[in-house]
């Protein structure tokens, strides 16, 4: 038996407290310097002694909850004890935990520690997790590998960093990272950061005479200033995507461990292990955004039961796979992944009816009324040209319907030996793959004008994933024939055949 599985009780690795008291101290030096850049001593002196008395006060309670922290590991049971004025003894029985998760962040890597995450493979819950905050880097990984398969690896194993039993299923490319800038989520969270930073210093660059240069700029040479700002604001978005990107993927690896169990690793700053056993697995996801899809690209998402919806800010959630790739490349994963010779989520996929096309067709022109409206209000009340309001209306309206015909284009359905595919969207088109024997049930959905166009949305259910994946706007009598040829004698005893 290991030192780590004794069945003895065992604290927290003390560095934690220390490792705590870092990150909270951390900002403290660019608050405090930016305060005496702008001249304002006083104030930074004594945001320095709250800041350091808050310091030590979150220390504090962090090595009283360190003290009454313990853990206990034995042959049956994984069990873990906290608290002091209110007491908490949680436990898990070894033979249901289906995933042992690391994480470090730049305080506990500068501690040589690391966050672990016992889970049960259950639903997201307090009973389907334990958090061990922090142990020992090294002992982390020797207990990962112990509950996951019964034996913890030897040094020499340990800094090879892989066993013989591993198979590399993808490794990160640099040039992936260049995807990044047509990820249009992380450039707004990058504009957002930067519209915060200004707003917290306003005072310091008004001092600098930033903003007076700005105005000056406008002032003298108001296109070109408003061609550079735009620029700028792109440059530094573009920039700053891929910047997050690299943090949140460097070093990614997808590997198969012994027993199937699917692990990935990636982070710069903060390190990150997640598994996923392959019994748990029901499938995969292909997303697109629009501008990814433009350029031959998708995410890769696993479509399994027991992943936990929390996401960290910033962060992927579980269930991604692979970072944005070439299609091809995730094509090939998803077969790597679900031990399959050809990607299933390459099936070529039926067409849904004209009417569906209909459907859509009137959804855009309904959201493009307003625009439409609003230019002719313009024009009625004199307030930019004729030409011009036409030439916006008319914009409008071929936008819409660009969006129409592609959201048309992009439905569709399939069914394989083993799959379900299914395919929707325009702004991120969803191509599942889900297990046949992981459906559940179907859920027949029909609105009024559904009803009126011969459609239905046909949804299978699983316990997996999102738990609904959707056939959209396919015909009736086509919709109900699939269902049942995907799952016989499951929906079939609930038809009437006319």
């Amino acid at each position: 038996m290991s030192t780590v599985i004794d069945g003895q009780w065992h604290r927290l690795d003390p560095r934690t407290i220390a490792a705590v008291s870092t990150l909270v101290m951390a900002p403290m030096v660019p608050t405090v310097g930016v305060m005496l850049l702008s001249g304002k001593v006083q104030v930074a002196l004594i945001t320095s002694l709250i800041w350091v008395a808050g310091g030590l006060v979150i220390a504090g309670l962090t090595a009283v909850g360190w003290w009454f922290t313990r853990y206990r590991i034995t042959a049956e049971r994984f069990e873990l004890r906290r608290g002091n004025l209110t007491r908490s003894h949680r436990s898990i029985p070894r033979d249901r935990i289906r995933s042992v998760d690391l994480t470090a962040d730049p305080g506990h890597r500068l501690f040589r520690i690391a966050v672990v995450k016992v889970g049960t493979g259950g639903q997201a819950g307090d009973g389907a997790e334990l958090k061990l905050d922090a142990i020992a880097r090294h002992h982390a990984e020797t207990l990962r590998q112990e509950l996951l398969f019964g034996d913890a690896p030897t040094v020499d194993t340990h800094r090879q960093g892989a066993t013989e039993a591993e198979s590399t299923l993808a490794r990160l490319r640099p040039a992936w990272f260049g995807y990044s800038a047509l990820t249009l989520s992380l450039v707004l969270i990058v504009w957002g950061a930067l519209g915060s930073a200004v707003g917290s210093f306003t005072e310091l660059l008004d001092a600098m005479g930033v903003f007076r240069a700005v105005a000056d700029a406008a002032t003298a040479a108001p296109v070109l200033a408003v061609g550079v700002g735009t620029a700028a604001l792109l440059l530094v978005g573009v920039g700053g995507a891929m910047a997050l990107s690299v943090e949140m993927w460097w070093g990614f690896r997808l590997s198969r461990e012994r027993g199937g169990t699917l692990r990935v690793r990636r982070g710069l700053l903060t390190t990150r292990s997640i598994s996923l056993e392959q019994r748990r697995l029901r499938g995969v996801e292909i997303a697109e955004p629009m501008l990814l899809r433009w350029a031959g690209a998708a995410r890769l998402n696993a479509i399994a039961t027991g992943l936990s919806r929390s996401r960290e800010d910033h962060q992927p959630e579980n269930k991604t796979l692979l970072p944005p790739a070439p299609r091809a490349e995730v094509d090939r994963v998803a077969a790597a992944v679900l031990r399959e010779p050809q990607p299933p989520t390459g099936t070529p996929l039926r067409r849904h009816p004209r009417a569906a096309l209909r459907r859509r067709t009137t959804w855009a022109l309904g959201c493009a009324a307003p625009a439409v409206a609003a230019v002719v209000v313009l024009d009625v009340l004199g307030w930019v040209p004729t030409w011009l309001a036409v030439s916006a209306g008319g914009v409008a309206v071929l936008v819409a319907c660009a969006f129409a015909v592609d959201a048309y284009r992009n439905l569709g359905h399939g069914l394989t030996d083993e799959y379900l595919i299914t395919r929707s969207g325009t702004g991120v088109r969803r191509t599942a793959a889900l297990q046949r024997s992981g459906i559940i049930g179907w859920r027949i959905t029909r609105t009024v004008f559904q009803r009126r166009s011969g459609l239905a949305n046909v949804t299978a259910t699983t316990a997996a994933g999102s738990s609904c994946y959707p056939v959209k706007d396919v015909a009736v009598g086509e919709g109900l024939a699939l269902a049942e040829q995907a799952v016989p004698n499951l929906l079939g005893p609930f038809l009437e055949r006319h």
